[in-house]
């Protein structure tokens, strides 16, 4: 096919899908005010702001269940900044990946937290996990791992970055 030089051309507006993991969500409502956990706040809530609309945004039980917990903290700004966003099942197919991914070693034990939200993420085919979490989620040395395990099991992962690596001019 070639192009022609006069012809308009028109790029296609693709909606991603974007799983909001736990640590975003607490960043986006933080309180602390050391040095990076306000550059995480910062840049969580410009995305917030600035590109969600371009996305269609997911969580999973998972994450309510964690931010709901007593002990976490701003447990209350955190669920009301999450109100009305959709929320994904955690169905047999998310723990059987789930429990996978924990035995193969490419999440932490036990068959929870982050292993959960891959495997949500996964299961409901969605493109990007947004996450501060870089010691075991946002963390490519990781990634090639992940894919493996996962195209194994019939799943294509999504992409887990942070906040500031998955933005739209």
């Amino acid at each position: 096919m070639e192009l022609c030089p006069n012809a308009p051309f028109r790029y296609a507006t693709l909606v991603a899908k974007v799983y909001l993991e736990t640590s975003y969500i607490s960043a986006c409502v933080a309180t602390r005010t050391d040095a990076a956990c306000v550059y995480r706040r910062q840049v969580s809530e410009e995305w917030w702001n600035n590109q969600r609309r371009h996305h269609e945004l997911f969580i999973s039980a998972e994450v309510i269940a964690e931010l709901s917990d007593p002990e976490y903290p701003n447990s209350p700004a955190a669920l009301k900044w999450i109100d009305g966003v959709p929320l994904l099942g955690l169905t047999e197919d998310v723990a059987g990946l789930a429990t996978l991914l924990v035995r193969e070693r490419v999440m932490p034990g036990p068959v929870a937290g982050d292993a959960v939200h891959v495997a949500a993420a996964t299961v409901f085919s969605i493109e990007y996990m947004l996450s501060w979490n870089v010691r075991h989620l946002a963390n490519v040395n990781k990634l090639e791992h992940l894919r493996v395990i996962c195209r194994r099991a019939g799943y294509v992962p999504p992409l887990i970055v942070t906040p500031d690596l998955l933005w739209e001019d």
